[in-house]
């Protein structure tokens, strides 16, 4: 499934959320290790999607 995510703050803001997913990750290491590995996928996937954006234009 796709979908589409509008942020304020453009690349920055989800460049953000995904260091805050692999932080998060981290934290849940040893109590939840299926959620941190579901985070970090979600991290990758996100990071991924954004490496195949375009370069801006100046």
């Amino acid at each position: 499934m796709a979908a589409v995510l509008r942020f304020p703050g453009g690349t920055d803001d989800v460049a953000e959320l995904v260091e805050a997913l692999l932080t998060a990750a981290d934290v849940k290491e040893t109590k939840a290790p299926e959620l941190a590995l579901r985070w970090r996928w979600l991290a990758d996937d996100i990071g991924d999607a954004l490496d195949q954006l375009p370069t801006p234009q100046q």
